[in-house]
């Protein structure tokens, strides 16, 4: 709410200086029309309200240009799976191990999981044996950001890429 469009009766004025008192509204609108500024509500809900003298114009600009800057330096992660089966072989179990690396050097997060077929799903030790391998054979490029767990007939494992100073 800037200028008129503030119904307050009364509002706690903050200047540029930094200097603040309470006084009417039409009072307040008139100092920011003499020094040709905005008169900002900030505070709707203070008792009284608390409104700035400031450029509205300038401040909207660049509070935009701060999104924006941060915008740019988001980095957004994405988590890539890797599935492998409490049974592997050791190539393939290599193969998998290559692709987890290469996610995890693009700075991905890597979801590791295992499904249990049939009667498999008796054996868990052997599936967390070779989550166990998996974490271990990557533990200089990764670290272990949730263990093994369980959930229905999968077990899963996330990787994070370890940070590089």
């Amino acid at each position: 709410m800037i200028n008129d469009r503030i119904r307050a009766r009364e509002v706690r004025l903050i200047t540029d200086d930094g200097d603040q008192g309470i006084m009417s509204k039409a009072d307040a609108q008139a100092i920011a029309d003499e020094q040709e500024l905005d008169l900002v509500l900030v505070q709707a809900n203070a008792k009284p309200p608390v409104a700035k003298i400031m450029d509205y114009g300038k401040f909207r600009f660049d509070s935009q240009k701060k999104q924006r800057e941060q915008r740019k330096n988001q980095k957004i992660v994405s988590i890539k799976e890797v599935r492998l089966s409490p049974t592997i072989d050791d190539n393939d179990f290599n193969t998998k191990k290559k692709n987890a690396v290469k996610f995890l050097e693009k700075g991905n997060k890597v979801k590791v999981s295992i499904r249990f077929r049939g009667r498999a799903i008796t054996h868990k030790e052997i599936g967390r044996e070779v989550m166990d391998r998996f974490a271990t054979d990557l533990e200089e490029i990764a670290k272990v950001e949730s263990r093994a767990k369980m959930e229905g007939r999968s077990m899963f494992m996330v990787l994070a890429p370890k940070e590089t100073k």
